[in-house]
């Protein structure tokens, strides 16, 4: 019995020695993961980062764009299918597609002195390829494009970096949809690079003061012309032999195409002091936007002792009204703004609206074809002048309707008038003298306008489908005819034009899922 009671604890010992021998080797237990947890500080889709008081939130959409039509009618460079556009010819193309991934990227952290937020917003885009000359070289292929909207800091009601302007309407420029060339307010939705201030008076009444670098918005700011900037210039023909032109044929070219003078800005000196005071409560949103420009331009010639016009302060004024839940039914509202600009012409033609171009159609005068053309600036000069600015005017507005929580419906339009003063204006028709066929009359002002329809499909949260027809109207103020210079990169030969009003219908069709 004792022996078998010796052999019983031996083994018992020995199982307990292997087992502690084993639990050794084993590795040691790991932590508990830590979930990531939802942040309700800030609304829906945030959460905090792990081991972190800051949350995150991550959005954006993809997109797929046709434009059909009138896509290039006005030569746009930068929102239509081609920089032959206006040409209407076999260089222009007829549909223009894009595809579009945006991602954003929102923070935020609570701290005594309020919340720290910073914002980002990244695009990557492909585009139909552009069409710019009638050589098979002059063909692009389409390209990946990137861009930065939004990229800023904000804290104590200050925002340091990139973002919208506090000058906008919050619709930008599109009070219900519409193309980006609706003219009748400002628009930086692509962003300008800013130091604002923002008070809040509470009851969802805000004032706000910045800093705005005009130049950072989408194709910077507006022309200011020397209509005397022009000179004679070379090139080699086809035989090999260099052949000079003059300042009046450079004119003459760049005239018809809206140019109207050397684009003579100087460097940067003062950026534009902006303001805005408004009231966002539950009827709706009323706001007053004011705007200082400074016109900073460089010599009358080439070389520092031709000199140069001082400098003059522009400026611009706008109110926007947006009325909410108005009786046609639930959800519907009416966005509209009026502006006037005196030396600061794109808080009115706005950032994405060119500043040159021009428009080729028929002609039932006996001329080769019509055209239509304008030019864009803050101001103008010439040698020995001050700077003339230009005043335009602008109205935009747009009525949106819901017929049920899958579709809404919506009309819109914009109408501006832009005028040069008296200086600037006899400036840019000695230019235009040299072209004008006899009995023609000179006169760069004009009127732009767009209105159109739209509706939109969402079959299920966060997807829309959009139908978008427009109509736009050049209303240019020249009359008569001209003798105009080939133009090679338009395949337009030298001959007499019609000067001539012209109209542009596009389409735009999108197909856009938002996260």
């Amino acid at each position: 019995m004792k022996v078998v009671k010796s052999l019983l604890l031996g083994t018992a010992a020995g199982l307990i020695a292997v087992g502690g021998a084993q639990a050794a080797d084993l590795p040691v237990k790991a932590k508990a993961v830590e979930y990531v947890k939802i942040c309700s500080l800030y609304g829906a889709g945030f959460y905090y980062i792990p081991g972190t008081d800051t949350c995150v939130k991550l959005g954006g959409y993809l997109r797929a764009d046709a434009v059909l039509g009138g896509a290039g009618d006005y030569g746009f460079n930068n929102t239509t299918s081609s920089a032959n556009g206006g040409s209407n010819n076999r260089l222009t193309n007829y549909y223009y597609s894009r595809a579009r991934f945006d991602l954003n990227v929102d923070t935020r952290t609570a701290t005594e002195y309020g919340v720290v937020r910073t914002y980002a917003d990244m695009i990557f885009s492909y585009d139909t390829a552009n069409v710019t000359g009638s050589s098979p070289a002059a063909f692009s292929t389409g390209a990946p494009t990137l861009g930065l909207y939004h990229a800023f800091i904000q804290f104590a009601g200050f925002t340091f970096g990139r973002t919208v302007s506090i000058f906008d309407a919050p619709w930008q420029s599109y009070p219900a949809g519409g193309p980006d060339s609706i003219p009748g307010g400002s628009n930086h939705v692509n962003g300008i690079n800013q130091a604002a201030y923002t008070a809040d008076f509470g009851q969802g009444i805000t004032g706000s003061i910045a800093l705005e670098e005009e130049t950072t918005a989408s194709n910077g700011q507006s022309n200011l012309w020397n209509a005397n900037g022009f000179v004679a210039s070379s090139a080699v023909n086809g035989a090999g032999a260099i052949v000079t032109t003059s300042a009046a044929a450079n004119a003459a070219a760049a005239l018809i195409q809206g140019n109207y003078g050397v684009n003579a800005w100087g460097g940067t000196r003062v950026p534009d002091i902006t303001g805005a005071v408004r009231v966002d409560q539950a009827w709706g949103l009323a706001q007053i936007s004011v705007a200082a420009h400074d016109l900073h331009p460089g010599y009358y010639g080439t070389t520092e002792p031709s000199g140069h016009p001082s400098d003059k302060w522009g400026w611009a004024v706008q109110g926007s009204l947006s009325i909410k839940n108005i009786p046609t039914g639930a959800g519907d509202n009416i966005n509209l703004q009026a502006v006037y600009t005196d030396g600061a012409t794109r808080y009115n033609f706005q950032s994405l609206f060119p500043q040159s171009f021009f428009m080729f159609s028929g002609s039932s005068s006996g001329a080769y074809q019509s055209v239509g053309f304008a030019g864009l600036a803050d101001g103008v000069f010439g040698t020995g002048t001050g700077i003339d600015t230009v005043k335009t005017w602008g109205l935009r507005g747009a009525y949106t309707h819901n017929w049920s929580p899958n579709w809404a419906s919506a009309v819109y339009g914009g109408y501006a008038q832009l005028k040069y003063g008296t200086t600037g204006k006899a400036l840019i028709c000695n230019n235009f003298a040299t072209i004008a066929v006899a009995g023609s009359t000179c006169n760069p002002d004009f009127n732009f306008g767009v209105i159109g329809v739209n509706t939109v499909w969402t079959p299920v949260k966060n997807l829309a489908f959009t139908a978008d027809l427009s109509w736009s109207r050049l209303d240019q103020k020249y009359s008569g005819a001209i003798t105009a210079p080939a133009i090679s990169t338009a395949a337009k030969p030298g001959a007499v034009y019609e000067l001539k009003d012209q109209n542009s219908v596009s389409m735009l069709l999108r197909a856009q899922r938002n996260f």
